[in-house]
């Protein structure tokens, strides 16, 4: 009986030891990579997926634009974790409250594309409230207030992102205010 579970052992040893480069590279891919200050915006879908989001691409209380990071000096996108979505709406200036203002450029908030809850990651636009809501279970997000929680079940509020403006692009300025993806139960 000893034996065979020093075989067991051995066995689940060497399968997970096998997976331990592949998980390493996984983790070091820049792909993966949270947005870094100085990052790009682009488009993540449609037909501008990969075009760089400029400030005249978003109306001000128009329809928002999921967005991606990419790296400036590399040109690496960093597609490979749908945690790095942005949601980008433009909104009235004058509407923005607290430090909300403080992150925008121009009118433009950036937030989590994955919501508290659950971790949906496909929101839709009200644009009578102009809020962003989750069709998973009905939570709705206010951005031009910090995306706080105005309506469902997400615990919490979408994670910041600071962005600027420069040469009329999308850039991001600093790092999520707060821990993307759902809440652990």
């Amino acid at each position: 009986m000893t034996d065979r579970r020093i075989v067991i052992k051995a066995a689940l040893g060497c399968g997970i030891g096998a997976m331990l480069p592949e998980l390493t590279l996984a983790q070091n891919d820049p792909r993966n990579a949270r947005p870094q200050v100085g990052d790009r915006l682009v488009f993540a879908d449609g037909d501008q997926k990969g075009a760089l989001i400029t400030l005249e691409a978003l109306r001000v209380g128009g329809q928002p634009v999921t967005a991606i990071p990419k790296d400036a000096a590399s040109g690496v996108v960093r597609d490979g974790s749908r945690l790095n979505q942005i949601l980008l709406v433009r909104l009235d200036p004058a509407r923005l409250q607290g430090d909300t203002a403080e992150r925008a450029a121009q009118g433009v908030v950036a937030y989590s594309a994955v919501c508290t809850h659950t971790g949906c990651d496909s929101f839709s636009w009200t644009p009578e409230k102009q809020s962003y809501k989750c069709p998973c279970h009905d939570s709705e997000f206010d951005p031009a207030d910090g995306a706080k929680v105005i309506g469902g079940p997400a615990p919490r509020r979408l994670p910041a992102l600071p962005v600027k403006v420069i040469d009329g692009q999308l850039v991001v300025a600093g790092v999520f205010t707060g821990r993307v993806g759902a809440t652990a139960n």
